[in-house]
Order: structure tokens, then C-alpha cells, then sequence
């Protein structure tokens, strides 16, 4: 993960660009990682934890309605909070995450590990993609962190 994170750093400092994050089941652990790369200051412009439903629409702009129709823990919803990071921060691509880490909180339609990514980037469409991982919460968080760092490199607009 460390070195991830600094491949990432690398190459958004080389593009001249900037990222910011929108976390919710991964508490901010994206934006940790990030930040551990000395000198993220140049490339990282923040980050937002938003665990509660409440935390995404007023923090992101997430609107209710969608929250309503398609649950937090959804692609309607991450969309909308990575697209809310880049037009709050002004950063050039954004990811966010939504889960369930566990090990409660599941249901047969999403079970634990079930993870939503988006990523926004700059004049582009966002892309976004659904993920389960396997293992207890630590291992769940941990690969959700890794797969919004992979994504970042894969949608940097270089």
C-alpha cells in the first residue's frame, strides 16, 4: 500500500495534478495512506469522511433522493460523492468509497465486502465499478484502500 501511494503521489505531482478523496467505509484510510508520502502536500488537497448518510448529502451534495432509492452502499451514490470531492475541493480527480466492511451490516442483495468505487476526473466521465473482497473488516478495508489507490493511477488524465 505504501508504495501504491507513492506511485501515485509520483504521478500526480509529476502531472502537475491534484486528488481528493470521499470515504465512507474506509474511514479516511485512503487519505491516510496518501498523506504518509512526504511532500503529499503538493498533491493531495483533502479528503472527506462521510459515514453517515446525513454526512454525504451535506458534505458532498449527495441528494436524498438517491440515498432513498438506492442506498448508500450503491453506484448512484458513489458517483455523486466523488463527483461532490472534485467540485468541493477543486482537485483534478477524486475517488470515493462505500461499503460494507462488516462483519455486520450485510443483506443477501450486498453482502459484507461488498464495496462501490467512483472516480471522478476533470472534463471526463466518472467511472465507476463494484468490488467483493473476502476476509474480516480489517481485510475488506484494506483492499478497498489498494483498489482506490489502483484506480487513481489507472483514470490519472496523463
Amino acid at each position: 500500500m505504501e508504495a501504491l501511494a507513492k506511485q501515485v503521489g509520483e504521478a500526480l505531482k509529476n502531472a502537475g495534478l491534484t486528488a481528493a478523496t470521499a470515504e465512507s467505509c474506509t474511514g479516511g484510510w485512503v487519505a491516510q495512506a496518501i498523506t504518509a508520502v512526504a511532500g503529499s502536500s503538493q498533491w493531495f488537497v483533502g479528503g472527506y469522511v462521510s459515514y453517515s448518510n446525513d454526512a454525504k448529502q451535506k458534505m458532498l451534495g449527495v441528494k436524498p433522493e438517491t440515498l432513498e432509492a438506492h442506498g448508500a452502499v450503491s453506484e448512484s451514490v458513489v458517483v455523486e460523492m466523488a463527483e461532490g470531492a472534485l467540485r468541493n475541493t477543486g482537485a483534478d480527480i477524486s475517488v470515493s468509497i462505500s461499503g460494507i466492511a462488516g462483519p455486520d451490516g450485510g443483506s443477501e442483495d450486498k453482502p459484507v465486502g461488498t464495496v462501490w468505487f467512483a472516480w471522478a476526473v476533470r472534463g471526463r466521465p466518472t467511472v465507476s465499478c463494484l468490488s467483493f473482497f473476502h476476509g474480516d473488516r480489517e481485510s475488506v478495508r484494506r483492499q478497498a484502500v489498494e483498489q482506490a489507490l489502483e484506480g487513481l493511477m489507472a483514470y490519472l488524465p496523463v
